[in-house]
């Protein structure tokens, strides 16, 4: 007679910088934490209602780079009673305040709720990064693997993995003052395509560059097969910013390498539309 796992009820609170497959978003232990959007004098909240043509044109037209801010500790807080093991995936806390705003309200729920199981992950990553760790999470919780276990182990996944992206614009790297315009200027009239990658810590740092998106993501697609960590027995996931076609192209490229296990797709969401900017791709694997 096979023993019955005992599975603990759980939840995994995603910031809004995880893009969520069509899976996820029908998966109830799944629940995206918003951060709050500003383009301009205009705020957005990036949840379901979030529009990303609109919110593109919107940042296209604006001189000023657009904000973005983290959700509240209250707003965490608001799901930590839902389950008896509360995971949780940030965006990097390299690039954004909401690892330590979810770590704050890990703090103040403990204090009155000291037998609680809460955890927060920090990616060190962003977009498609978020939404595989979030996924590793989720595998090994199905299984009724043991809290502590289970931290241990996507440490480690979250420590061993890759996260790279190719943008078609340098206007967010301009606004954000990362790249002067003179520099900006003279890129983009070369026509050249910078690929960045995390540099393992969560900071972002340039990989390579090219003449053209096609090249450019055939060097993304050499730098994935070179770093890629037990690619065998992983999923690379690919997120897309208002490019499905750009996506598949670059799904076929690593499709040819035989390297991962399965490929996903997705669409970025609010904050990772910002990052990525109209055309980019986030990959991470």
């Amino acid at each position: 007679m096979t023993e019955r796992v005992n599975i603990m009820s759980y939840v995994i609170l995603c910031d809004s910088c995880t893009d969520f497959t069509p899976e996820m978003e029908r998966d109830s232990h799944f629940i995206r934490i918003p951060l709050t959007l500003r383009v301009g004098d205009v705020e957005i909240i990036d949840d379901e209602t979030f529009d990303q043509a609109d919110f593109l044109r919107r940042v296209a037209a604006e001189p000023e780079c657009p904000k973005s801010s983290c959700p509240s500790p209250e707003k965490y807080m608001e799901y930590f009673g839902n389950a008896d093991d509360v995971y949780v995936v940030t965006l990097s806390s390299r690039l954004s305040g909401s690892y330590n705003s979810a770590e704050l309200a890990k703090k103040m729920y403990l204090e009155t709720h000291p037998e609680k199981n809460i955890f927060v992950f920090d990616s060190k990553s962003a977009s498609a990064g978020q939404t595989l760790q979030a996924q590793e999470i989720r595998k090994r919780a199905e299984k009724g693997m043991p809290f502590k276990q289970l931290i241990s182990e996507v440490t480690n996944y979250i420590d061993t993995m890759g996260t790279k992206f190719v943008l078609e614009t340098l206007e967010m790297l301009r606004k954000n003052g990362r790249l002067s315009s003179v520099t900006a200027a003279i890129i983009s009239a070369l026509n050249v395509k910078l690929v960045m990658s995390s540099d393992g810590q969560g900071a972002i740092e340039k990989v390579t560059q090219a003449r053209g998106m096609k090249k450019a993501i055939m060097k993304m697609v050499s730098a994935i097969a070179a770093d890629a960590v037990d690619a065998k027995n992983r999923i690379l996931c690919i997120s897309h910013c208002n490019n499905e076609k750009r996506a598949e192209f670059v799904k076929n490229a690593v499709a040819e390498l035989q390297l991962f296990k399965d490929i996903i797709v997705t669409k970025t969401g609010g904050v990772s539309s910002l990052y990525a900017a109209d055309g980019g791709i986030v990959v991470a694997y």
